[in-house]
Formats: C-alpha cells, structure tokens, sequence
C-alpha cells in the first residue's frame, strides 16, 4: 500500500500532460502485457492445430488477417 500511495503522490504533483504521458504509459504496459499473454495462448494451442491438421499460413496472409480485425473493431467502436 506504502509504494501505491507513494505512486499516486508522485503522479499527483505532474502537470496535466505529464498525467497524460503517465496515462499513456500504462495503457502501453496493459496492451503489451495482453499481446504477451494471447502470443502465450496462441502458442500452447499450436501443436494441437498442428495436429488437426490446420494449414500453415504465410506471414502476409496473417498480416491481411490481422488489418482486416483492427479494421473491423475500429468500425465498431465508432458505431459504423
């Protein structure tokens, strides 16, 4: 609790843009830390898709898999 107050102290002192900064900051740890966590999951269900016989994709094909996502939930969030 002692390092949380002392934290929050120090984030309290900062001018508005530097709370923003801080902001920011942790919302790049939490995305890296759910990118890390979902490369885990990927990887402990590889050798089972492995084994069903699942089509190994090239890494463009991934890519085009991925944009069309970020695509798709981008449009989503704005209401399209």
């Amino acid at each position: 609790m002692q390092k949380s107050q002392t934290l929050l102290d120090k984030i309290t002192a900062l001018s508005p843009e530097q709370v923003v900064e801080v902001e920011h900051f942790v919302e790049f740890l939490t995305n890296r830390a759910r990118k890390q966590e979902a490369l885990g999951r990927l990887l402990t269900l590889a050798p089972s898709l492995e084994d069903a016989g699942a089509a190994c994709r090239s890494e463009d094909e991934i890519l085009a898999e991925v944009t069309a996502a970020r695509t798709l939930r981008h449009s989503h969030r704005k209401g399209n």
